[in-house]
């Protein structure tokens, strides 16, 4: 083992079990390399401002890749009784599998990113289902017919990787989510409000994510109404998360590159951005969720700069993807139960120097974008996004003056983000998975049915 986050031992459970799956696979004159996770989850579930459910879910998953006559296959498996059929499987699939275009990781270092917080242990179920009813009981006190959906979930997971090339890499992480949606019903009008937070730490209140959701609700009492046409638009951290998220996500994708299919695969090193824009994907940012020593291949994490001042520098890529471009892996290989894929770990957009009241003061007349409903049922791939404003607000002489309703926000994000207004310098993160401030565009195109 090189090194472990959280100061765990050397092997994690099923430790053995995977050396001999690993023998086994050697026997069979295959390169291997498994993976395995066990994790156990633990959700409290409120429906209509009810607790719903309490379910305790536990899970292992054993995943064998194997390089075979230079040819990959894969099987998995939830138990670890099964090593020779789980072996013969890998071995029958490498028949026809994809030619290998990598070598599994040698034995190597990993960073120390600590992802666990053994207090995760203490948190009860009780004291989850209090922050539950703390959060309502707190949103219905100001808007009594407010109906809320909540969960509240802590997780826990340990993963091990190993491989017959020496490599070897594990570590352990806790998670605690809350989400909240809130739909408040008055006639034929429905507003939608939400929000949610994520950490590896326990989240002990839930003061800021009520706050949060009224001053949703309070933004919205009144009712406003924009002509169609272009306005200047000013996207939130939510707002930029649902429009401008899905399209950047694929297209820095080292396999959608390889494909021919990214409207980024031929621009690396130009200028497509406005200069003041810099994203990158950071795997490295400690007690972060979407945070890990490595990737799901044993690849140590690291900070990937895709955009610096609106140059493209990167693309992301796992080990078969990064061969078949002639590069080396960014660490970005993911599983999600089937062969390793390159995905976004966490991606951060740098701050700029505008606070978002400020932005808003300098509006005459624009819209606030809080939630896209629909912006990825769009040609996400091709950089389009548009939907429904689900939570917006009318901006005039630099006041916001209520909620729109039937409004659509539409776009193109390469065009879009080639030349801004302004980038808040107040970030967030967003599901763990973004960190983002606002970011204002000058000009949108925006359909009311007003």
């Amino acid at each position: 083992m090189a090194v472990l986050t959280s100061g765990f031992a050397t092997a994690l459970s099923g430790g053995n079990e995977l050396e001999k799956i690993l023998s086994l696979a050697k026997r069979a004159g295959a390169e291997a390399e498994v993976f395995f996770t066990s994790y156990e989850k633990l959700p409290a579930i409120f429906e209509a401002n009810r607790l719903k459910q309490l379910k305790a879910n536990q899970g292992t998953l054993v995943a064998l890749r194997i390089i075979k006559g230079g040819r990959v296959g894969f099987a998995i498996t939830t138990r670890l009784d099964n090593r020779q059929e789980l072996v013969n499987r890998a071995v029958e699939v490498s028949q026809f599998g994809a030619s290998a275009r990598f070598e599994l990781p040698l034995r190597q270092f990993y960073p120390q990113i600590e992802v666990y917080d053994s207090e995760i242990n203490g948190v009860t179920v009780g004291q989850m289902v209090e922050l539950g009813e703390s959060l309502i009981a707190r949103l219905r006190a100001h808007s009594p017919e407010l109906v809320c959906d909540v969960e509240v979930a802590k997780e826990t997971a340990l993963v091990q990787i190993s491989n017959t090339r020496g490599g070897e890499a594990s570590y352990h992480k806790s998670v605690i989510d809350i989400a909240i949606e809130g739909i408040l019903t008055r006639g034929t009008d429905m507003l939608f409000v939400g929000d949610e937070a994520s950490s590896c730490h326990p989240i002990r209140d839930v003061d800021e994510l009520a706050c949060s959701v009224i001053n949703q609700l309070e933004l919205a009492e009144k009712e406003a109404s924009v002509a169609t046409g272009y306005l200047p638009v000013i996207f939130t951290p939510h707002g930029v998360a649902s429009a401008f998220i899905p399209s950047l996500a694929l297209g820095f994708n080292g396999r959608i590159v390889l494909e021919g299919a990214s409207p980024l695969g031929n621009r690396l090193a130009e200028q497509v951005f406005d200069p003041r824009l810099s994203l990158r994907d950071d795997a490295t940012i400690i007690y972060q969720p979407r945070s890990r020593p490595c990737d799901d291949e044993g690849i140590p994490s690291q900070r990937t700069s895709l955009i610096e001042n609106g140059v493209v520098k990167s693309f992301l890529y796992d080990l078969q993807t990064a061969g078949l471009a002639n590069t080396q892996s960014t660490g970005n290989g993911d599983r999600s139960g089937g062969l390793p894929a390159p995905r976004v770990s966490a991606l951060v957009i740098e701050p700029g120097d505008i606070a978002f009241e400020d932005m808003v003061k300098d509006l005459r007349e624009g819209l606030v974008v809080e939630q896209l409903m629909g912006a990825e049922q769009t040609n996400i791939l091709g950089g389009e996004f548009g939907g429904n404003v689900l939570l917006g607000y009318k901006v005039e002489k630099g006041e916001i003056v209520g909620r729109v309703k039937d409004t659509m926000v539409s776009g193109n994000v390469y065009k879009v983000l080639s030349e801004l207004a302004a980038i808040g310098k107040e970030t967030r993160w967003i599901g763990g998975m973004i960190s983002t401030p606002a970011i204002f565009c000058p000009k949108l195109e925006v359909t009311s049915k007003s």
